[in-house]
């Protein structure tokens, strides 16, 4: 069918401007991209060889002869993408055209050749669609690329332990559960009735910043159910590298159960700081300093009250107003605490009560770490509150790089999508901690750093004798990019 000559697009477009010259557009121009920071990220792949032994955890069943996108580049292009915050895979229809994603995936691109062409949506979802009804993928007709899901599990915990240079002295791990919120007819979804919704509830274990477990579950199990598998594991792989390590695994009241807290206990240099959900005979055990503290916030608070009455006249909001100027009184202690019938056994729980005129805050945690190495305050303040920074590494992995977006119809299939923006999260963290130290983005959000970093419009100019990716002058991080290019040509190559 001959397009109508009315629907041509006109060559050039005219905007006339007051008091200046005519404003001409046209789509004439050299290639332009708005993610030439895409080639830091590359770079640093290519140093630390993270996308490339990801695709080792894959078999290709494709005819050798045939393949036009190998694994390692299909992994690499879908991966780049989440980190730029394509999160679908509709988005590499688009992509597939762009020369940074070309470069990044180790395309050759010279000016003699037609334009670069990477795989397309199509390809990607042969990549990671896992059909239910393919029990041999060597067999199959269109889904002939398997993942293996046990050796992606450990390549996550062997990047960990690669990225310190000598065995630490102790690491605390964290565990935690988070809402993966589904919309369709996803297999082993569940409504959950806490959050409010049909979705899965991955577990997550991570070390500081560094993700070690990714593991997508149903959302109709138990909150702690597979966390002991899961600890065994990475722990086991950890000691295979670190025999002398001390570790410290620490999660909220979810994970106060007999079988986590004896396995701890039978194993050496092994300990665990855990939530402890309130009950009558632990808030009953804890009333003495709650009087203690009672008695302190009132000793602070009457003189205050006293000296507001020697200035205004009486008045039942002069006590309220004093408040104002009186920190709440805290108090620990530690409590010897068996449950009737759940624990095997004595634990040590300490207690935190915290006053004020308006509510009594009363918070328990159970732990194996005795009260001669660390006393009840130390505890709770420097080994248990800090597992609050895990959320933020959760919010990263959802709001960041998107392992929310499980919208596959198989369980299995999306255990892949959850990995692979484990990886995408692996990659940054190390952009942040081995490229941006002592810079403005060393504890940056992965969103931070990929809009004021990554996300850089550049013209590409291709000829015989170069590459040039041109960056706007006005760049206003052009700094930071070269302070990252500088650590980067520092790594060593592979091998």
């Amino acid at each position: 069918m001959t397009p109508n000559k009315n629907d041509c697009i006109p060559e050039k477009f005219i905007f006339e401007q007051v008091k200046s010259c005519p404003v001409i557009v046209n789509f004439k121009g050299e290639p332009v991209t708005s993610d030439a920071g895409l080639t830091l990220i590359a770079e640093l792949d290519r140093k630390r060889e993270i996308t490339s032994r990801l695709a080792g955890c894959f078999k290709d069943y494709r005819e050798p002869n045939k393949i036009l996108h190998p694994v390692n580049s299909l992994i690499a292009q879908r991966i780049y993408g989440l980190i730029m915050g394509y999160e679908d895979i509709n988005d590499h229809e688009t992509l597939r055209h762009d020369p940074i994603f070309s470069l990044a995936v180790g395309k050759v691109i010279n000016s003699g050749q037609g334009a670069i062409t990477l795989a397309g949506k199509s390809t990607l979802n042969r990549l990671e669609h896992c059909p239910e009804d393919v029990s041999s993928r060597a067999d199959s007709r269109y889904h002939r690329i398997e993942h293996d899901g046990s050796a992606i599990e450990t390549l996550l915990v062997e990047l960990f332990i690669e990225s310190y240079r000598k065995p630490p002295r102790q690491i605390i791990l964290d565990l935690d559960v988070t809402d993966d919120l589904v919309h369709g007819n996803q297999e082993e979804t569940f409504f959950n009735p806490y959050y409010r919704g049909y979705c899965y509830t991955p577990l997550y274990i991570f070390c500081g910043k560094h993700l070690l477990a990714a593991k997508l579950r149903a959302s109709n199990v138990d909150p702690a159910g597979g966390g002991l598998e899961e600890l065994q594991r990475v722990i086991k792989i950890i000691r295979s590298k670190w025999k002398d390590v001390k570790i410290i695994i620490r999660g909220d009241s979810a994970y106060s159960r007999d079988d986590i807290m004896s396995w701890c206990e039978s194993q050496s240099e092994i300990d665990y700081v855990f939530g402890l959900a309130p009950n009558n005979r632990l808030l009953q055990l804890s009333q003495s300093i709650k009087y203690r503290a009672s008695q302190e916030y009132s000793g602070k608070l009457q003189p205050i009250v006293e000296f507001f009455q020697s200035l205004f006249p009486p008045s039942p909001d002069l006590k309220n107003d004093a408040t104002a100027f009186v920190r709440n009184s805290v108090w620990y202690c530690s409590l010897d605490y068996q449950t009737l019938d759940s624990w095997s056994r004595n634990r040590r729980v300490v207690a935190k009560v915290e006053y004020s005129e308006k509510e009594v805050d009363t918070r328990f945690v159970v732990t194996s770490l005795p009260i001669n190495k660390i006393p009840p305050g130390r505890l709770y303040t420097q080994k248990y509150c800090p597992r609050g920074n895990m959320e933020n590494c959760l919010k990263e992995q959802k709001l960041g790089l998107h392992s929310d977006r499980t919208s596959t119809h198989t369980f299995e299939g999306n255990q892949l999508r959850l990995w692979f923006a484990s990886i995408a999260y692996v990659l940054m963290n190390a952009l942040r901690e081995q490229c941006l130290t002592k810079t403005e983005f060393q504890n940056a959000t992965v969103e931070t750093i990929r809009t004021k970093l990554l996300k850089l419009g550049a013209v590409i100019t291709i000829s015989k004798r170069r590459i040039l990716i041109v960056i706007s002058s006005a760049c206003p991080y052009r700094k930071i990019f070269a302070t990252v290019y500088n650590r980067l040509s520092k790594l060593p190559y592979p091998g």
